[in-house]
């Protein structure tokens, strides 16, 4: 990808970021003190289960290493705004949700360049590794991801009038910006379509639905309510797309590697639509009862 692409493809991430950094408050990061247990076990399947189940996905798919590592990087990837989003919609905790995303957006920084460099070196043959430099990588997700998050907050704290009135727009905005992004990818890639559809769909999609299920199982294992339960569901299961395309095209230079995300972003659509209508149902059965 040339470097204006490159450019105008972080430019687009910093515009979700920001708009996500507009509708969150720094009450939201004391809600661990409020749901201690939700957020911890939130956080667990984000950070630690979901990368080995994406791990086992790309090892027990016969997948090309290119996509085994389109997989990690996804995997590695915190959620996003379209997960607090489908909470919303879904009448889970959307409060949990923002929780969710906002602190696994920040520890993920720390994360996401050592379980990228052991997919680089675990999938690739010896004479293609490619090697992040950690401290480069943390520094570059720190600017795409926590600068525009912390401007958002900010204005909203200061301006919280303006923040309400500029939420909407700027999450209309990322939507589209988001759709424009895998549109682009698709453009370019679009004489592969198939084929790599092929060799990401089932696995992608046996991603987002395992995690899902993982995330629900889990907070009902521990007693949590099924509205939280739902939240941590999602959080664990759809993931930031648009940050992992980042990754692969901005900093790994590799358009291939951005393939099974693009897949998951467009699949997990039809998942969390799913996710809502079975959410919405829950919700009117407990309003009958």
């Amino acid at each position: 990808m040339d470097q204006l692409s490159a450019i105008i493809l972080a430019g687009s991430l910093t515009i979700i970021m920001l708009g996500m950094g507009l509708s969150l408050t720094f009450a939201d990061f004391k809600r661990i003190f409020v749901y201690p247990k939700a957020v911890f076990i939130g956080l667990g399947n984000q950070l630690i289960i979901l990368p080995l189940v994406g791990f086992g996905v790309a090892v027990v798919f016969p997948l090309r290493p290119e996509v085994a590592v389109g997989i990690m990087i996804l995997a590695a990837c915190p959620g996003g705004p379209t997960s607090n989003l489908i909470a919303h919609l879904a009448k889970g905790d959307t409060a949990l949700s923002v929780t969710l995303t906002s602190l696994s957006s920040f520890v993920t920084i720390i994360s996401i360049p050592f379980i990228v460099n052991f997919a680089l070196v675990h999938f690739l043959d010896q004479g293609q590794i490619i090697k992040l430099d950690i401290l480069q990588t943390i520094i570059q997700i720190f600017v795409i991801i926590v600068i525009p998050v912390t401007i958002g907050m900010v204005i909203r704290y200061y301006k919280n009038d303006f923040a309400n009135k500029m939420a909407k727009p700027v999450r209309i905005a990322s939507g589209i910006v988001m759709a424009l992004v895998i549109i682009g990818l698709f453009i370019k890639e679009r004489e592969n379509f198939i084929p790599y559809f092929k060799d990401s769909g089932l696995a992608t999609l046996t991603l987002n639905i395992v995690t899902m299920l993982i995330g629900f199982l889990s907070a009902l294992l521990f007693k949590i309510k099924r509205k939280a339960a739902l939240s941590i569901s999602i959080e664990s299961g759809i993931q930031n797309g648009t940050l992992a395309i980042t990754i692969a095209v901005v900093l790994l230079n590799n358009s291939e590697f951005a393939i099974a995300p693009a897949i998951y972003s467009l699949l997990m659509f039809f998942t969390g639509g799913a996710v809502i209508y079975l959410g919405l149902r829950q919700s009117r059965k407990r309003i009958k009862e």
